[in-house]
């Protein structure tokens, strides 16, 4: 098992504290509740179908022109390596550990590289072949580093040429649609993962997207099944997507709380190595006395032990962001005076 985010039970009890009495600031999503819609009793009574009007949502909201529901990013992520023989896969590191595990527990062979080592490998393809699949986070988890729509549609031309994949996770990307493939997403090649969790806030529903072209999107929804997604988070799904409006004041709320969270760090003394607009990355300091002292304060972070750093999330409300940066406040100063 891999360790995630969000396992507020599991510090809890390490750490004694009541579970309402905690800030988790761990899982990077959006800290607001979205307004969500009536779910009608039919979601609940029957089995879900395809011509609810979901794919069509997703299709519009992304600019896609075809879209497979799955449960949860997640659940397309471990899928997709059965799709393919075991091939040579590179994942552009650091990022989002499940993708490597899942193309490695398929009998793939795997390498971490660099955006900047993959570049170089890749000026020779197809005429010297390196990878049949690149895999990479954009914005990347957890560091926020972007990379920039060229560069990405020149590595999958490269691949496709050969028949490969290029894999682009877009779990953050809501909040930066311009660097997003998925209006590109019908080519040969191109697969893009989208997650309602992380910019609406909604995890707990386990809904997400898979981008691609038609013929892959029917073998791997034969491969997950029927009624992967259920009928109550098909309703909610179609609401959410459909609101563009709030979707885009959604986006700007975020955008300024990143800029809050960023100052707030750098007076704290820890000045972020990177972030976008859900939670930012912090590696200059001692990772672990920080995660620790954090969490004795009831403060949960997300602590990254290779490599090294801190991924802190957005709080919700007046009150949180003063218990944070008093929290802050107080474990630097005793990081300090126990340096002194």
């Amino acid at each position: 098992m891999l360790e995630h985010g969000g396992r507020l039970l599991e510090a809890a009890t390490r750490f004694g504290i009541p579970p309402q009495q905690w800030l988790d600031l761990s899982t990077g999503l959006a800290p607001w509740p979205w307004p969500l819609p009536a779910i009608p009793a039919s979601a609940w009574m029957r089995l879900p179908e395809p011509d609810d009007g979901l794919e069509a949502a997703a299709s519009d909201c992304y600019g896609a022109s075809a879209v497979l529901p799955v449960a949860g990013s997640q659940a397309a992520i471990q899928a997709l390596p059965r799709l393919r023989a075991p091939c040579r896969v590179a994942i552009i590191g650091p990022c989002y550990a499940e993708h490597q595990h899942a193309w490695q527990s398929q009998g793939h062979q795997v390498q971490s590289l660099t955006a900047q080592q993959l570049s170089v490998l890749l000026e020779d393809y197809p005429a010297a072949p390196t990878f049949d699949v690149v895999v990479l986070v954009n914005p990347d988890n957890p560091t926020g580093r972007v990379l920039d729509r060229s560069t990405l549609i020149g590595w999958h031309a490269r691949l496709a040429a050969r028949g490969g994949w290029l894999v682009v996770d877009e779990a953050f990307a809501d909040a930066q649609p311009a660097c997003s493939l998925a209006d590109c997403a019908d080519r040969a090649g191109l697969i893009v993962l989208r997650s309602v969790g992380k910019f609406f806030g909604l995890a707990g529903i386990r809904l997400g997207f898979v981008l691609a072209e038609p013929s892959l999107l029917s073998a791997l929804g034969a491969l997950l099944g029927p009624w992967a997604v259920s009928g109550p988070a098909r309703a909610v799904g179609r609401s959410v997507l459909a609101d563009h409006s709030l979707q885009q004041a959604w986006r700007l709320r975020l955008q300024d709380d990143a800029v809050r969270l960023q100052e707030l760090l750098t007076r704290c003394g820890l000045p972020p190595a990177g972030g976008c607009e859900l939670f930012q990355w912090v590696t200059d300091v001692d990772v672990a006395v920080v995660y620790r002292q954090m969490a004795e304060r009831g403060i949960l972070l997300r602590w990254y032990r290779q490599p090294a750093g801190l991924r802190i999330g957005l709080p919700a409300n007046a009150a949180q962001w003063q218990r944070l940066e008093q929290a802050f406040n107080d474990v630097m100063r005793t990081m300090g005076s126990n340096r002194a």
